[in-house]
């Protein structure tokens, strides 16, 4: 077991960063989730490790599996980690993932002194699993996840709510947009429709009055069109 003191953490200057990976993977109950933690140059030749994280006050590692040769992948139960040394990184790949297996995690390079070590959360979801996503540490650094091509290399699952969640919003928004203009355009269209009619309406009784009264003499014209006249 390598102990890992909480503390560690003040003694290192702010912004050194030797070793960065996600700090948060997620995947579906079956997945094969892949983290690919980078390293600095200087780091290269030291043997790196994954491990999980236990203990309250003191943390220490549990379960850690160590790199092997360069380029070679070591295997301990449905866990796996290899070093590449040129491309300054070491992934990490768990498999047959179970709700047990959500906690926090270490990758770590070993050095003289304190190590260099990234912590990194996995949340486990319930279910069968998904369409795969690929994640490295160098999408952390732009919040922008490269998807992966190769459906051989382990990937990482993603929920698709989290992704479909924001598309399926809009488009209710811009459903409900639409249905409120094309009701206010038939709204217009019907009172425009009944203006027009009441004013032909108001045209034809208007011209049969005229019509009348030009048959009429003008006494008799004048009582029709006068009510007051009538009444009198």
């Amino acid at each position: 077991m390598r102990l890992l003191v909480l503390l560690w953490g003040c003694l290192v200057l702010p912004g050194y960063e030797a070793l960065k990976s996600l700090k948060e993977i997620s995947g579906f109950e079956g997945d094969t989730v892949s983290l690919k933690c980078t390293y600095k140059e200087k780091l290269r030749d030291h043997r790196k490790y994954w491990c999980r994280e236990v203990g309250l006050f003191i943390s220490r590692c549990a379960g850690t599996i160590y790199t092997g040769e360069e380029g070679q992948e070591t295997t301990e139960g449905r866990v796996s980690i290899r070093d590449n040394r040129q491309e300054l990184s070491f992934t990490v790949t768990l498999r047959d993932l179970t709700l047990k297996d959500a906690g926090k995690y270490w990758c770590g390079v070993e050095k003289l002194g304190l190590d260099d070590t990234s912590l990194i959360t996995l949340v486990i979801f319930a279910g069968s699993s998904r369409p795969f996503l690929h994640l490295d540490s160098t999408s952390a650094e732009d919040a922008s996840p490269a998807l992966s091509s190769s459906s051989s290399e382990p990937r990482l699952s993603i929920p698709l709510v989290r992704i479909l969640a924001p598309v399926l919003v809009l488009l209710s928004l811009l459903g409900a947009a639409g249905l409120i203009a094309f009701g206010s355009h038939l709204l217009r269209r019907r009172k425009k429709t009944q203006l027009a009619t009441e004013t032909q309406r108001n045209e034809v009784c208007l011209s049969h009055l005229n019509h009348r009264t030009s048959d009429l003499g003008p006494e008799e014209a004048f009582e029709i069109s006068s009510p007051i006249f009538r009444s009198v």
